[in-house]
């Protein structure tokens, strides 16, 4: 069955308050099995524009994915996200 992936592509503003979004959501996904096979780290971007910061978390399909991201309280703490970072965040099905 193909994994599941929520990529995230952020450009942190206000890096003190994103803080605290680190500390919630990762609670959240992990009780979805969550495994972050990417969190930041060094980058570079050959091609095209890009974020600061890229996160790649893994989950056992896609439809986990869907639902890690939709629940209620992990959407509670995106919107500190929302308000100290700028960022693009996608769901995928791959390998």
């Amino acid at each position: 069955m193909p994994k599941g992936y929520i990529i995230g592509h952020i450009t942190v503003n206000a890096p003190e308050a994103y803080k605290e979004y680190i500390e919630r959501d990762t609670p959240i996904l992990e009780a979805y099995g969550a495994r972050f096979i990417v969190r930041g780290g060094q980058s570079q971007t050959p091609e095209g524009s890009s974020q600061d910061r890229h996160v790649v978390i893994e989950f056992d399909d896609y439809e986990t994915a869907k639902r890690a991201y939709s629940d209620p309280a992990y959407q509670e703490v995106a919107e500190i996200r929302r308000r100290t970072a700028t960022s693009t965040i996608i769901l995928v099905e791959g390998t």
